[in-house]
Formats: C-alpha cells, structure tokens, sequence
C-alpha cells in the first residue's frame, strides 16, 4: 500500500500559492475576493497567500476594482511577467530566428540573425548573439533569459546527444550539443524537432487541443510529421521518428537507389520541388515556391467573391485567370463565353493539380494512419497551408480510401511560426514549474 505523505503547513502553503498563481495567469488580475472564491479558501488566507507571493516578487499590484459596498474599492493583483524571461530559437540553414517571453507569455522582443553557410565550432557564439539580439529589442540583458528552447530541422539522438537528420545546417554537428550550449550559455538549454515544436503549440493552443492521440504532417520545401501518443510527444529511440520524408514508399527512389542524401523516399515525391515539378507541369509556372503555386490552384476552387472587373492573368502570372479577378466582369457576347471557357480550363487544371499533390500526400499519411490509428491528423507547413480547405478535403479522401481507420484532417490553427509558439511554450512550462515552486 502506497505510503500518503501528511500535509504539512508548509507544503499546504506552496500548494496554495501555485495554485493562486496559475489561477492568475489563466484567468488575469483578480482580487483577494475572487482569488478566495475561485480556490475555495477563506479571504484571511487568500491575503496572507498574496503576501507571500508579493514579497517573492511572484505577483504585482495590478490597479483597483469597485468592492462590494459603495465606495469601496479592492486591489486586483496579476503575475509578475518580469519575475522570469525564457527564449525560443528556430534554426533553420540561412537564419536563427529568436524570440524573447517574459512569465506571462507575452511575446518581449524578437531578434534575426543571418546564418548562411556557416560552419566550425561557433554554434555556441552565434546562439549567444542571436539570443542577445532579441534581449536587446525586449530592452532586457542578455543575462535575464532563465531558459531557452531550441526548434532545428533535425532531431537529437538521446544516446550520443549528436544532432541527426541535419546535414543541411552545418556548424550544429559538435558532440554533447545541448550540453555544450548549456555549459557556453549559462542557462538550461533543450533541443527539440521543429515539426515536434509545431505539435506542441496546436496540442496546447491549436488544431489539436484536448486531443491526447494525433499526427501531424508538416509540408514545406522539406517534409515532417510530429507524433502525440497518449498526450506525449514519441520520439523514438533514435529521436528520428516522424521523419517521414525518408520513408520508403512505391513511385519513389529508395536510399539503396539513391544514397544517403534526401533525394529519396517520400520527399523526393512530395517535397516542395517535387510539388513544384507538379504544379509546373500542369501549367502553374512562374511562382517563387511551391506554396505560391499550390495557392493560386486552391484559389480557383474556392468560391469567388464578386469583383470589379479586371483583365485576365496568363499562366505564368502570380495570380492565374478565374481566381476571381475577372469573376465580376459581363459574361455577354463571345468575349465573356471565351473568358468562362478560360476560366473553367483553368479550374480543371487546378483540380488536377491538387488532386495530384493529395494523392503524393496520402502516399505518406496512410501508411501512418494504418499503423498509428490516431484520433485526428493536423496538416501544417507552407504547402498544404496554401491549399488551404480544397487542398485538405482531397487529401482527406486520398486518405480515408486508402485506410480502414479514418481520422478528421484539420489544419493547423496556429498562427504565425509555430515552431517558435512551441519552443516559448514548452520554455515557459519549465520555468513556471520551477518558479511556481520556489515559494517552498
């Protein structure tokens, strides 16, 4: 029989005091009154809780509300953001994009530093400068960051603390790379997939919330998937699972074929320029990316809104004809049959072209469906974000007719870089945990 450990003042005390203080964070500046209503304790021990935490430098004053009698006023108190910064890192082969948060979460100071093809034992240096730099925006000394998280194309192998899969960011290959960074920095330092970090911003605040068993495929230039088991993220033995853009599937050269490099497996059928070869050869040219081409197909199968009208683009445009640029204009005469006949030549081309990439796309995600049979699949990443619903209802069927498990396809909800939101996320509940309990 499992031993019950007595409550002991002290230990009921900093019980109560993290919960007053995750009660302020989700539900913002409170008065003692309410703090004691929300956690079921009297107002002589919500005051002597808010003192304590108030001589911790945990809370702040945070102005005053109208009490419960006339004239009467009542203090509200929030937590103290200043009490603690974190940092998020993501890493990618041309830049480290970092962003600084103070306690509360809010977002402090962003900093960009250009990384093209650098190389050798500076990784430490340059982590050090990126982070200084956000610092610096945030008005903040470098030396106030309690902890960092770093989000990199790659994945760290737990038993030799290498990084794996990254042969494309150079510099970053040096043994004990978290530690290393930890013992140059000064400050605990955590080292996780960028896809994974995507994961943990939709599970927390996203597509995937309350969600306990999900998949997600992320669909850029290069191709990832993050996978949540039971709430958790799994990583593997290796730390390379959900690597999917190494996956051998038919239609597509194997590693035996094809070498060590990445012009194998699923990527080489749908990585972004495989989707461009794609959306090219059905007549999407002239877009920087395959994003840009995927996203002008999806937007000639989108209902058009009515529009003043307006001269048709050309294949080659960024925008091509019937995206609804001409959706306002007369349709009488031979001029206007000529332009609807254009218009739907165009809708077909986009139709096919989309149906293609879902079918690529599917080419990965059902197999995982078949053994994972997850509760939901998040899709995320430039490519299927720019096909926006057209794009994820085709995939969707690609997938349910390949597989006897059929999960919802969501998009991702996050907005902005989600692989920062899940470094800041996952920093953040780290120094809380710490933070919440110091008042021990």
């Amino acid at each position: 029989m499992e031993q019950v450990v007595p409550g002991t003042p002290s230990r009921m005390r900093a019980i109560n005091d993290r919960a007053a203080l995750e009660t302020l964070l989700e539900r913002g500046p409170l008065t003692r009154p309410q703090i004691a209503a929300l956690m079921g304790i009297s107002k002589p021990t919500a005051s002597q809780l808010l003192a304590r935490l108030q001589e911790a430098g945990l809370v702040v004053l945070d102005g005053f509300t109208r009490g419960d009698g006339p004239g009467r006023t009542a203090e509200r108190y929030r937590v103290n953001p200043e009490a603690a910064h974190v940092a998020g890192l993501d890493v990618d082969p041309g830049r480290i994009l970092v962003r600084v948060a103070d306690l509360a979460g809010n977002v402090a100071g962003e900093h960009r530093l250009a990384t093209p093809g650098r190389s050798g034992g500076d990784v430490v240096a340059r982590v050090r400068e990126a982070i200084a730099g956000a610092c610096a925006a945030a008005g903040l000394g470098p030396g106030r960051v309690r902890r960092a998280v770093i989000g990199i194309q790659g994945a760290l192998d737990p038993r030799t603390g290498r990084l794996g899969y990254a042969a494309h960011i150079p510099g970053w290959h040096v043994p004990r790379l978290a530690a290393t960074l930890r013992e140059g920095l000064g400050v605990p330092v955590d080292i996780e997939n960028d896809v994974n970090l995507v994961a943990q911003a939709e599970q927390a605040h996203g597509a995937a919330r309350g969600v306990d068993d999900f998949a997600l495929l992320w669909a850029a230039d290069g191709l990832g998937m993050a996978v949540v088991v039971g709430g958790r993220l799994y990583r593997g033995a290796t730390g390379g699972a959900g690597e999917i853009g190494y996956m051998t599937v038919p239609g597509a050269p194997t590693r035996r074929d094809a070498g060590r490099g990445a012009g194998h497996g699923l990527q080489s059928l749908a990585g972004g320029p495989a989707i461009h070869k794609v959306m090219r050869a059905h007549g999407f040219r002239g877009h920087p990316s395959p994003a840009a081409a995927v996203r002008a197909a999806a937007r000639l199968l989108r209902p058009a809104a009515p529009q003043a009208p307006g001269s048709p683009g050309s294949p080659g445009s960024p925008v091509p004809p019937g995206d609804g640029r001409t959706a306002g204009a007369s349709r009488t005469g031979e001029g206007g049959r000529a332009a609807e006949r254009r218009e739907a030549v165009w809708r077909e081309r986009a139709s096919a072209a989309l149906e293609e990439v879902a079918r690529r796309m599917a080419a990965g995600l059902a197999p995982t469906v078949s053994v994972l049979d997850p509760a939901l699949v998040v899709l995320a990443g430039d490519v299927l974000l720019a096909g926006g619903e057209p794009l994820r209802a085709l995939v969707e069927r690609e997938v349910h007719a390949l597989t006897v498990p059929r999960p919802p396809l969501r998009l991702s909800r996050v907005e902005g870089n989600g692989v920062l939101a899940g470094a800041l996320d996952l920093a953040l509940a780290a120094v809380r945990n710490e933070v919440f309990g110091s008042t021990l």
